[in-house]
């Protein structure tokens, strides 16, 4: 997907890219989980990157704007904390490597929550859960 003319280059070089991914992190990590898969995507053609790229972080803005009235809600007295895992094998094309995601949830609001690429190279869906299952059990004793 990278830009085959220099020209090409030349333009998609002048766009603030790392600037805008850089409030998409900061938006995700603070208020806005439900971004945390796109920008985890996104992050990774920080050097490497296409109009599509640049395309795909617009679409996220895009989604913020038409959902700035969505916020997290904590309520009820269930203060159980309660966590839920899952991974995707092989999604990362360049690599293999999986996505490792998961949230914990204190009465009914997210309180912790991660989507990012696994460490490892899973041979298996079996291995891409057992790897994050092991993460997210990891945060859950943290």
């Amino acid at each position: 997907m990278r830009p085959s003319s220099e020209a090409k280059r030349m333009e998609i070089s002048q766009v603030p890219y790392a600037s805008v991914v850089r409030s998409l992190m900061f938006a995700m990590i603070c208020i806005r989980l439900d971004i945390a898969h796109a920008v985890g995507m996104v992050t990774r053609y920080m050097t490497n990157l296409s109009r599509e790229h640049w395309n795909v972080v617009k679409r996220v803005l895009r989604y913020l704007k038409g959902t700035e009235n969505v916020a997290l809600c904590y309520g009820g007295s269930d203060f159980i904390v309660k966590g839920y895992v899952d991974s995707d094998y092989a999604c990362d094309l360049n690599k293999s490597k999986s996505t490792t995601g998961y949230v914990f949830a204190l009465a009914g609001g997210a309180v912790s929550w991660v989507s990012k690429l696994q460490s490892v190279v899973a041979t298996s869906t079996t291995k891409a859960e057992y790897v994050a299952a092991t993460q997210a059990s990891k945060e859950a004793v943290c």
